[in-house]
């Protein structure tokens, strides 16, 4: 039996004029993220890439959720002992390294969440498309879960997009919407839906070089001034957290600086992140957060679309402001509207510094409805 008919999670399909499209579409889950076993039957397809070469390869999404959400957190909170955690860096490191080898162009395809381990495949491929919507995210949020992109965010991102900005990204776990990916350079282009599978097409079999930081962010990556660039980003991230609360973000520092991005260069690193209780509370956190989510998607539920607020001071307008942003029907209750017309204002502000479009924010705006008692 072909080995690619019994595989669970992913299917490759190849088009007449050679372009291979690989669909990721994880078995018994609403969302795509990186396993064990995911992994281990994307190295069969490579295997099987490599004994047939195609002209090209699309990878994407098969959910609705979005492209991948990044590793299965499960699979960190079970980390026991320093080897496992090593061998877990060690598995997607060596992956994507892997596919960033191959002698075909690659593309990343990019639909809604691209984040974490998601997004370091996405690096590993030689070109990134994004679809051109709201909810489109890229980032590397593993600080904010008090570990590192280990996987080859840390070598990769800085290459592409420049040192200041991978920085950024990596040291907050702020992400970029589909304009700002594109403005930074970390994808290629942001695509309209309709024209991302001949926008795909075209671009992997192109020939076009890969994109690589140009000017200073460039420089800011190599010797001497990548030291004065890391040391710059330490002083920034000590003002932030002068108790040395949160070790990842100095750990991601030390990695990019010293060890060129490669976390498997310093296994010391390694322990005393997995280790540590930031990384075990913050994991539990998230993992709570998630329990919580997936009980309001319980079926019979129905889903929550008008959420009605009392009371327009800062805390009740800012809840306002946010379900707003989130796509709900909002009516804000106050007893005047001189009381409900900062939160409006301050909503405005939100929207427009989170949304970017301005389409997408005066529809926002649209649904915070004010509601003078």
């Amino acid at each position: 039996m072909n080995t690619l008919e019994t595989l669970s999670h992913w299917r490759l399909e190849r088009d007449a004029d050679g372009l291979a499209w690989l669909t990721f579409d994880r078995a018994a889950s609403a969302v795509n993220a990186l396993s064990a076993d995911t992994m281990a039957e994307l190295a069969t397809v490579l295997d099987a890439l490599d004994a047939q070469p195609p002209k090209g390869l699309v990878i994407r999404s098969g959910k609705p959720t979005g492209f991948i959400v990044g590793a299965d957190v499960n699979e960190f909170a079970e980390l026991n002992t320093p080897e496992q955690g090593r061998a877990l860096v060690a598995r997607g490191w060596n992956l994507f390294n892997r596919l960033a080898a191959v002698r075909y162009p690659t593309l990343a395809l990019i639909q809604g969440h691209c984040l974490g381990g998601g997004l370091e495949l996405a690096l590993a491929c030689r070109y990134r498309l994004v679809e051109d919507a709201p909810d489109a995210s890229l980032a590397l949020p593993e600080v904010m879960l008090g570990i590192f992109p280990g996987w080859g965010g840390m070598l990769r991102l800085p290459a592409v997009v420049g040192a200041p900005a991978a920085l950024d990204m990596m040291l907050t776990g702020r992400g970029a919407d589909a304009r700002r990916a594109a403005a930074l350079g970390l994808v290629d282009a942001r695509v309209p839906t309709r024209l991302l599978q001949a926008a795909a097409r075209g671009l992997v079999l192109s020939g076009k070089p890969p994109r690589r930081a140009r000017g200073l962010g460039a420089w800011l990556n190599r010797w001497p001034l990548k030291a004065v660039t890391a040391n710059r980003a330490r002083k920034q991230v000590a003002a932030k957290d002068p108790l040395g609360h949160y070790p990842a973000a100095p750990a991601i520092i030390d990695i990019w600086e010293k060890h060129g991005g490669n976390a498997l260069l310093a296994p010391a690193l390694i322990d005393a992140i997995i280790a540590s209780d930031t990384a075990r509370n913050l994991l539990r956190v998230f993992r709570l957060q998630e329990r919580l989510k997936a009980n309001g998607r319980q079926p019979g539920i129905a889903p929550v679309r008008h959420v009605h607020v009392v009371g327009a001071g800062v805390m009740g307008g800012d809840i306002a402001a946010w379900c707003a942003l989130k796509g709900l029907t909002v009516t804000l209750q106050d007893q005047d509207m001189a009381r409900i017309a900062p939160a409006i204002k301050r909503a405005a502000d939100l929207f427009s510094r989170r949304l970017k479009d301005r389409r997408a924010a005066r529809a926002a705006v649209d649904r915070l409805v004010p509601d003078p008692a």
